[in-house]
Formats: structure tokens, C-alpha cells, sequence
């Protein structure tokens, strides 16, 4: 027989809301840690036991809860961060439905004592006793502690999906990294089975707000790190993006935090991703500590119901934003800067976290530390050379030779050339020590990026189709070729809507007479309707490009002169991105006299 329609429990009602906000212990961890932060705790100590299923204790030096509200705070729907539309169309907090505590409460054993700001009782409520009103009073400092204990033990189709101990405290421990890299202003402490395993102090200035991301993500993050600062409007970006030869193997260093609230966010990572196009192997992830900030009522941060997801208002701005400012910053650094860079930062070795081998060695190639790896210059690329026979090498020549004193004038971040081994590698020296240049990578990117800058200035020159070409498409993407023909005309494409689900291309970008021409409408369209914005056309154009470049740039086993070497070393130093190749692999690396003692134990 059918069930009638009747109306669920409220524990049955909590049980359900903690499916969404409650899915293993780091989620617990998460919500109780953000609210802590939004009662603006700047110490927070974290206590776990058996990765969170056992225990989870979190106390903070917050404005605590009043006597009054313990037992309100643990009903559903019960916050004192929104009271009206407005304040739910500018959140400025990190918590605000008002479901995790009760949520938490209904899958757990909870106890929640605090003690209001200026007062000198604190109290104490716990799953128990919640049924009876019954509050105690307790001995605790100001602020508040949240104890949870045997997560689950009444939903055990849920707790038999927990995994291992070491799993579970690894996705809580992520939490506590992601959360302390968004406030360098609060102390925060782990410990797992009464064992320290983070301390991370306040940050008050960006010499240890460095020094934290280092306990985070390691030293060399930070060793090869790019700091960003930029902003127009409402719109602000800054944090730390790492060069392109610390790369990952998978996207495990990427934080990005909206307003402070740390999130994943589709849009932000095909924005990002987009920057690095140029200058990372496929398959590889970049590395970065980055903060948006906007007006919150630009953000729509009750898209998923453990927030994890934002909806901004003006998409398109934003990735744009985001594009624009990372592509500047890994283009706009100077060589000479890299040393100073890394004199600036010293390391707390008890606080940084070991990679893995793999990592390691990534960060060792092509980075600081063992290997050096370039800060390209801004844009300033030399006008196209096509035999570096032909440069005026009168002047480099004084330069150039072996028993010439450079001391007079101030020695080049790549210095002077001193030989080329098998044909292949340049030795150059300067302040540091020695430099090796691969010359056939380093030519491919200064001839790859004179190519691209040509063609931007002279823009996308198209030609008309014999016949022009008739593309069934959707509704909603033969309206959008109808509205928007100058997004189209800039990237050197001419369509034209003939029917409610029909186009034809009548003109194409020339370089790319031999394509597919269907599938790139097709993929342009996919990103405008996506993302707003398409980038298809230039980064096919970019490929061709490419390849032109590498089969355009000098070859290996070609024997250099001393003259050609060092206009190579300074067209690289005037180049951006010079620093990868057009596949993401590095042009020089660097060693340092006191490496090379290191090697030969000099000194010892």
C-alpha cells in the first residue's frame, strides 16, 4: 500500500541536511574552524583523535556564545550572521546557513561550552542534554570549544564509507592547510593522537606569510613563487603563482580563496589555466596561493550547500581579471630579481612539509635551490633577427672574450658565453656562477613569441570561403553567432545565423585554411556559451605558430660563435617567458659557486 505524505522528524530533518554539509571528518572540521574565524578568534587550536572518527575537538579565543543561545545555536536554521535578503546578497561571512552545528549534532556526540565576550561564566550543552534545556555551568577562558566525538555512530551506512585513518586525517589535515593559508592573521595548532603535527604562527607581514605557505606547501613553492598584486575597479588579485617549471604532476597546490572563503571554482581554473597554456607540459598543473576580492553582493556564495562553489555576477570579467593578471605576472619578472628573491625568505625547516620524490625532483629542476630557473623580463622583445651572424657584433665583442674585465659595468643576469658543449648547451658566467643555456630551447621561445607578437600586431588577417560552410547547431548557439558577430570578426571568423538552428562560416583566419573550420564554430561557440569568452581560435593559431618556431630556431650540433652566444643570452633576458620553451621545459638552469663547491666538496 502506498505511504501518505506526512512530515519527517527533526532529527530526521538534521540527519538529511547533514548528508550535504557533513560527508567524513574533514567536513566537520571546516565548518567549526570557519566558525571560529567568523568570531573573529585569532588563536584556534585543533584536537583529533583516530583521524577525526573518534574525536574532534576545535577551541578558539573567540567572542564565544551567549548563555542565552547555546541551545538556539544547535536548532536548525538558527545564525546570527543573516537576518534579511540583503545580508544573504552580501555575505561577508564564511558560515551563515545555519545547519552545520545541528547537522553535526544529529550524526554525532556533541558538547558545546563557551564563554561570552566580558563575562565571566561560561556555560555548557551537549547532544544529551539538549532535550531538557539543560545547561551547565562550566570552567572555560573566553571563547569556545566544540567536541565532537563517534561521527556517525548513529548512521552506519555512513561511517562504514570512512576510510582509513591515515586517509581521513590527509583530507582534514587539507582542510586545516586551506583554511590557515586564508587568514595569516590567526594562530592555529593540529594535533593528531596528542601529537603536534602543525603549528603555524601569525603572519603580520609578507616575510612570514612566506614563511607559512613554506610550512604549507613546502619551501620550494615559495623558492620558485611569483608574487602577485594587482587590481582595477572592484576587483582585486594578489597572492603567490609559481613559475611554470614547478609544475605538478596533479592540481594538489592550487588554493584560491573568494573574499577569504577557500573554493574550487571551474571558471577561476580554465582562467588560470588559460595563463599558463604557453608554458607547461600537458598533463602538468600550476602551483598557487591566490585571494579575490570584490564587492560580495559581485559573488553568489550559497551555490552548493558546503559552499565550496561561488557563482560570480560579471563571469566574464572576472576570468579575464584573473587571465590577464597571472599571464602578466609569469611574463613580467626580472632575472636579476630571482636572488634577492630568495636572500629575502628563510625557512623554518621544523615547519616545512617533505614532498614526495617525484615532487622533488620537479622542484629541483630548472628551480631555486639546486638549480636556478629564470624570472623572465616584461615585454620587450628585440626586433626579429633571422642569422644571428648578421647582429652588429662589434659591440658584443668587447664583451665577449675570455680575458675581458667585466667589472666595469654591471654583469647581465645569464652573464657572458664561455663556450658551447657538444653543440648543444651554451656555458655562460656571471655574478652567481654558471649558467647552461639549451640553445635550441631558448631560440624556439624568443622566435616563438616574435611570431605571436607580429601577428597580434598586424591581427588576425582572414580569407573568404569558396563555399561557404552550413553548420546545423542549437537554438541557443545560432543566437549567439547572430549577437555577437564582433567577438566573431576579432577572431578572424565571419558567420552568419540562416535559420532557427542553422549558421554558415563565410570567412576563416588564414593560417588556419586547412582546419577543421565546423569544429573550431563549434568549440568557439562551446566557450562563449561556458565561459563567455573564447580563446580557441588564438590558441590554435598559437600551435601553428609554434611549430614554425621550432622548425625556424637554430639546431642542435650547430656550431655558435662567442658573438652569437651572448646575443642569444641577451635576447632570452629581453623576452618573456624565455625561461620555458614552447613546450614547457626549461631553457637554463643556473649553478652557484657555492653548488659547484658543494659538488667537488670544496672547503670541507
Amino acid at each position: 500500500m502506498p505511504s501518505r505524505i506526512h512530515v519527517m522528524s527533526d532529527h530526521l530533518v538534521n540527519q538529511i541536511a547533514a548528508g550535504e554539509v557533513v560527508e567524513r571528518p574533514a567536513s566537520v572540521v571546516k565548518e567549526l574552524l570557519e566558525n571560529s574565524l567568523d568570531a573573529d578568534a585569532n588563536h584556534i587550536e585543533v584536537d583529533v583523535e583516530q583521524g577525526g572518527t573518534k574525536s574532534i575537538r576545535i577551541r578558539d579565543n573567540g567572542h564565544g556564545i551567549h548563555r542565552d543561545d547555546l541551545i538556539l545555536s544547535l536548532s536548525p536554521h538558527a545564525t546570527s550572521k543573516i537576518k534579511s535578503l540583503e545580508d544573504l546578497e552580501r555575505v561577508k561571512s564564511l558560515g551563515f546557513r545555519g545547519e552545520a552545528l545541528p547537522s553535526i549534532a544529529s550524526v554525532s556526540r556533541l558538547s558545546l561550552t563557551s564563554r561570552w565576550q566580558n563575562q565571566t561564566d561560561a556555560w555548557t550543552v551537549s547532544t544529551s542534554s539538549l532535550e531538557q534545556n539543560d545547561i551547565k555551568p562550566a570552567a572555560h577562558a573566553g571563547g569556545t570549544t566544540v567536541e565532537v566525538r563517534d561521527l556517525f555512530y548513529n548512521v552506519p551506512a555512513r561511517r562504514k564509507f570512512l576510510r582509513t585513518e591515515k586517509t581521513e586525517f590527509s583530507h582534514l589535515e587539507d582542510v586545516v592547510k586551506r583554511i590557515a593559508l586564508s587568514h595569516f592573521s590567526v594562530d592555529i595548532t593540529l594535533r593528531h593522537n596528542n601529537r603536534a603535527v602543525k603549528q603555524l604562527r601569525k603572519a603580520t607581514d609578507r616575510l612570514q606569510q612566506e614563511k607559512r605557505i613554506a610550512g604549507v606547501c613546502g619551501p620550494a613553492f615559495i623558492e620558485n613563487a611569483l608574487f602577485v598584486d594587482y587590481a582595477i575597479d572592484d576587483l582585486r588579485l594578489w597572492g603567490w603563482v609559481a613559475q611554470p617549471v614547478f609544475s605538478r604532476s596533479q592540481a594538489d597546490m592550487q588554493y584560491f580563496y573568494v573574499n577569504g572563503r577557500m573554493v574550487r571554482d571551474k571558471l577561476v581554473a580554465h582562467a588560470i589555466r588559460q595563463a599558463y597554456q604557453d608554458v607547461l607540459y600537458h598533463g602538468r598543473h600550476a602551483a598557487f596561493v591566490l585571494f579575490l576580492e570584490l564587492d560580495p553582493s559581485s559573488v553568489d556564495v550559497n551555490a552548493h550547500p558546503g559552499k565550496h562553489e561561488v557563482r560570480f555576477r560579471q563571469s566574464r570579467s572576472v576570468h579575464d581579471f584573473i587571465y590577464r593578471t597571472v599571464h602578466k605576472a609569469i611574463a613580467d619578472s626580472r632575472p636579476e630579481q630571482a636572488q634577492n628573491r630568495l636572500d629575502a625568505v628563510v625557512f623554518d625547516a621544523a615547519q616545512a612539509t617533505p614532498q614526495s620524490s617525484a615532487d622533488s625532483i620537479s622542484a629541483r629542476t630548472g628551480s631555486a635551490g639546486m638549480y636556478r630557473q629564470q624570472r623572465p623580463l616584461s615585454f620587450a622583445v628585440a626586433e626579429q633577427m633571422s642569422n644571428y651572424q648578421q647582429m652588429n657584433a662589434a659591440a658584443r665583442d668587447s664583451r665577449a672574450t675570455l680575458d675581458q674585465d667585466t667589472d666595469a659595468e654591471p654583469i647581465p643576469p645569464l652573464g657572458y658565453a664561455r663556450a658551447q658543449l657538444h653543440g648543444i648547451y651554451v656555458l655562460a658566467e656571471n655574478a652567481d656562477g654558471l649558467v647552461l643555456v639549451d640553445m635550441h630551447a631558448a631560440h624556439e621561445r624568443i622566435t616563438y613569441e616574435r611570431l605571436k607578437q607580429a601577428w597580434l600586431n598586424s591581427g588576425i588577417p582572414s580569407q573568404p570561403l569558396l563555399v561557404p560552410i552550413k553548420i546545423d547547431v542549437s537554438e541557443k548557439e545560432a543566437a549567439l553567432v547572430e549577437s555577437h558577430p564582433d567577438i566573431f570578426a576579432e577572431l578572424g571568423l565571419e558567420a552568419d545565423r540562416t535559420g532557427i538552428e542553422t549558421v554558415r562560416i563565410r570567412q576563416i583566419p588564414v593560417v588556419l585554411a586547412r582546419s577543421d573550420s565546423e569544429a573550431l564554430l563549434r568549440d568557439v561557440l562551446s566557450d562563449l556559451i561556458k565561459h563567455g569568452s573564447s580563446t580557441r581560435i588564438h590558441d590554435v593559431i598559437n600551435e601553428v605558430l609554434s611549430t614554425m618556431a621550432c622548425h625556424g630556431s637554430v639546431r642542435a650540433n650547430r656550431k655558435l660563435t662567442l658573438p652569437e652566444m651572448n646575443a642569444l643570452l641577451r635576447d632570452m633576458e629581453q623576452t618573456e617567458r624565455s625561461g620555458q620553451c614552447n613546450h614547457g621545459r626549461p631553457t637554463w638552469v643556473q649553478l652557484s659557486i657555492a653548488e659547484l663547491d658543494k659538488l667537488f666538496q670544496r672547503g670541507r
